[in-house]
């Protein structure tokens, strides 16, 4: 499979690691016995590893050596780039572009910076071997705008970020307000600011409207990242001049499978519907199974106001209780959706299967169909279980098929990540009533199954294409999980009595695999599954294909979703040129969208997030005081996350607040340590909380641990014992300085 090689043995990673090991020792240097420790190489015999990259390093005059064999980084030593992240204490650390371990940032040292920028930081020694710095500038801002509540103080017009971790308020002084209110939602851009003992300059560039508002909060999320809420005029207007030219010329071009059964599943509120399986068998024994996706290229051409604007959000974004499609309704809930019933344009993967879903022959290129049947996912789920009725049969004989490809897929290393999605049910007013967990059942794993071969089928394709060269195309990749974390999870399934085990690091995936069979059920499987996320690395686009490590695909792309995707869209067009002989693409202008694609994604994603978050905090607004079970699903140096059993929402507890001792945190083990009763908070816990605040504006809960009678009496009696001693050193001190005075 070609893919990036991380491990221990790749002379050119070992090199970079070593890199970036040194300049993060700063001036004292660093020998090269502790760059192998930290490379976690402590076999002696593997030690040349190392020496190898000095010497390397050294000859490239990238590495100087020292005294009592130091070596040293002779540019700008000490000094790191990167992306600045604060932490709910008002600290921060930074994440160095060259890879390495996290930099430590007092609260003090971060100087100008904000949550997101990209800064150069000068490194210190820091306690415990954790490396710390101090922010030297601001490379680049994260965002240009921020949002946020104004607050009038003193006479002061401040503005309250939403995002807790732009810990400072902006000044706003009266010519910049925008006649804001007080209790105003609004976007305001970061003015002059030079001195950090000075709170930021800000000027408010738009009001949203009344802070608690359901739409308002809305549209801020939106605002927060950056995302639009609805779309230009003019871009509408491009979009509904776009002819509607299906008919006999068009369809004269294609391949017509109008007569072939043809069916879509969907969640039973969707208004896009981009994907519709067709399935007959054939004469000679094989199933013909069409995977056929909205031909939105057809209807988008490149360069036009319409893809222009597709460019600029790259991906329709979900919140808790709308969607903001990449497209304007005009192509997604009607030219290019798949409505039952209806002749639509579109491009499609065909296969030939045996029973063993065994590919006998494919064929890619544009298609026009018509679906016979709208199946929600529940109503598939009853065709499947034996309901009779329309396009039943086709179901359950696409079901046979999908169970012989997951099961396929999943032996040869796949990973079987179960995650739970959280939903929420809302009134008139968007006021949520209930939080409920969205149930996927085998109707969702038909659809993946087949929506997983067509993006696999068409990566490898394109890959073969040997005439002229390589082909430059759009690959959706999953790198190898970090072997640190790997190392945490082992460690945290050997404390709860599982094991971890692979011999091999081709055998890791079905180790994951069988652990989480093992935990299936259980109390840790939430925690074991949750850090099995944390410690894979996170997908996306390029055209530099190092394989899925996740799906175990050796090439795998994003064919099936060109309504919502972008990637999508561009992956259309490419294979469309190519099917038709074309020559290679513009690597460097793909490589360009892949990367905007990429993080436009995570925008969408963080955006989404932030909403679930507002309403969780919402729901417990109306629950303040009340006690729940709940399990620990997070621990930080700062606090301790538990979600909810009864609702799924979440809060934390400051770790001030935890009872009965001082905590100290390890985290390799994701787990609290009481200093001194030795008692231990892991992730997974069960804890009994009570809600005790909800900031609506910063969408944050916090929670007390309810104690009982004896811990309640503890606690009050140390308190009591706390305050004895305080008074008494203050008299002493006061003593003290009246016997100095007197002499």
């Amino acid at each position: 499979m070609p893919r990036k090689n991380n491990d221990q043995h790749d002379p050119r990673q070992i090199m970079e690691d070593v890199l970036a090991i040194v300049r993060q020792a700063g001036r004292s240097g660093i020998t090269s016995q502790q760059i192998a420790l930290r490379l976690g190489i402590k076999d002696k015999g593997r030690r040349y590893l190392v020496f190898d990259a000095l010497d390397v390093l050294l000859e490239e005059g990238r590495l100087t050596s020292g005294k009592k064999g130091r070596y040293h980084s002779p540019d700008g030593a000490g000094i790191l780039a990167g992306t600045l992240e604060i932490i709910g204490s008002g600290a921060g650390f930074l994440r160095p572009e060259e890879g390495g371990r996290d930099v430590f940032i007092q609260q003090r040292d971060l100087g100008l910076a904000l949550h997101g920028d990209r800064v150069k930081v000068k490194l210190r020694g820091g306690g415990g071997g954790r490396p710390e710095g101090k922010v030297l500038e601001v490379v680049e801002r994260r965002r240009a705008s921020y949002v946020g509540v104004v607050h009038r103080q003193q006479g002061r017009l401040l503005v309250v970020m939403d995002d807790p971790r732009i810990n400072k308020p902006f000044f706003v002084p009266a010519v910049d307000s925008a006649k804001a209110r007080e209790g105003d939602k609004v976007v305001v851009e970061l003015g002059d600011w030079r001195d950090p003992r000075d709170l930021p300059r800000g000027r408010i560039v738009d009001v949203l409207g009344r802070a608690g508002e359901h739409d308002v909060e809305m549209h801020a999320i939106l605002a927060e990242f950056g995302l639009p809420h609805d779309f230009p005029e003019d871009v509408v207007r491009a979009a509904g001049s776009i002819r509607d030219d299906r008919g006999g010329t068009e369809y004269a071009k294609r391949r017509d499978m109008r007569e072939v059964p043809t069916l879509t599943i969907d969640p039973e509120d969707a208004k896009d519907l981009d994907d519709a399986l067709s399935i007959r068998q054939l004469d000679n024994g094989l199933w013909e199974v069409g995977v056929h996706i909205a031909d939105v290229s057809h209807y988008v051409k490149p360069g036009s106001r319409v893809d222009q604007e597709a460019v600029s959000r790259a991906t329709s974004v979900y919140l808790v209780d709308r969607v903001v499609p990449m497209l304007p309704e005009r192509l997604s809930n009607d030219l290019c959706s798949l409505n039952a019933d209806e002749d639509k344009l579109t491009f499609s993967a065909i296969f030939h299967l045996d029973e063993q879903a065994r590919i006998k022959d494919e064929w890619f290129g544009r298609t026009v169909i018509r679906s016979r049947r709208r199946f929600a996912y529940a109503e598939a789920k009853e065709a499947i279980d034996g309901a009779k009725g329309a396009l039943s049969d086709e179901v359950r004989a696409l079901h046979a098929l999908a169970r012989v490809l997951r099961k396929d897929r999943l032996s040869k290393g796949a990973l079987e990540i179960v995650t739970t999605e959280m939903k929420f049910r809302l009134d008139e007013q968007g006021k949520p009533l209930e939080v409920y967990e969205k149930i996927m059942n085998e109707a969702n794993w038909l659809i993946e199954e087949f929506m997983l071969l067509a993006n696999k089928r068409v990566a490898t394709w394109v890959a073969g294409l040997k005439k002229g060269g390589a082909h430059p195309f759009v690959y959706r990749v999953h790198d190898q999980p970090d072997k640190e974390r790997i190392a945490q999870l082992r460690a945290l399934a050997k404390s709860f009595g599982h094991s971890l085990v692979s011999k091999k690091e081709e055998d890791l995936p079905h180790a994951i695999n069988r652990l989480l069979r093992e935990v299936r059920g259980t109390e840790e499987e939430g925690l074991l599954t949750q850090v099995v996320v944390r410690s894979m690395a996170k997908a996306v686009y390029t055209t530099e294909n190092i394989g899925h490590y996740g799906l175990s695909f050796p090439y795998y792309t994003h064919f099936t979703s060109p309504i919502r995707r972008y990637p999508d869209l561009m992956v259309h067009r490419a294979l469309a040129h190519y099917l038709d002989g074309g020559a290679p693409l513009d690597r460097e202008r793909m490589d360009v969208l892949c990367k905007h694609s990429s993080n436009m994604e995570k925008m969408a994603s963080d955006a989404e997030r932030a909403s679930i978050r507002y309403k969780q905090a919402e729901f417990l607004l109306e629950r303040l005081g009340e006690s729940f079970a709940g399990t620990i699903s997070g621990i930080t140096a700062w606090g301790v996350y538990v979600q909810l059993n009864e609702n799924h929402c979440e809060g934390m507890i400051p770790l001030r607040d935890m009872p009965g001792d001082h905590y100290r945190f390890e985290e390799e083990k994701y787990q609290l340590v009481g200093q001194r009763s030795g008692r231990v908070f892991r992730l997974g816990d069960e804890l009994e909380v009570t809600v005790r605040s909800v900031d609506m504006e910063r969408r944050t809960v916090d929670l007390l641990p309810k104690e009982d009678a004896a811990q309640a009496r503890e606690r009050k009696a140390r308190t009591a014992s706390s305050r004895r001693q305080e008074a008494s050193k203050r008299e002493h001190k006061r003593r003290a300085q009246g016997k100095r005075k007197k002499r």
